[in-house]
């Protein structure tokens, strides 16, 4: 199974959860999809699809959660910012060597 297949599995057994108004925890998603906890815990990218679902699903549509999710993603948006300066500037001075 490709990497790509099993994050598909997790979006849709943590959709699945939360559609059924059922608690997205890593045992449930676990269940749903064959994989081990373990797996889940241990991988990033999965683990970060589960805790985005149980963070959304917390606190969907208060205006708390509404805040900490703008929080969140203009971390985001600043942490992408900033590598984005960063290779800007390995460019300038690749630039600079060539010429």
């Amino acid at each position: 199974m490709t990497s790509s297949e099993t994050l598909n599995r997790v979006e849709r057994a943590c959709t699945r959860l939360h559609h059924e108004g059922q608690p997205v925890t890593f045992t449930a998603v676990a269940a749903l999809t064959g994989l081990g906890r373990t797996t889940l815990y241990r991988n990033p990218t999965l683990r970060a699809v589960i805790d985005e679902h149980r963070h959304r699903t917390a606190a969907s549509g208060t205006l708390t959660g509404l805040t900490d999710e703008i929080a969140t993603l203009r971390a985001a948006v600043d942490a992408i910012a900033d590598r984005v300066r960063r290779h800007e500037e390995q460019l300038r001075r690749l630039a600079a060597r060539t010429k």
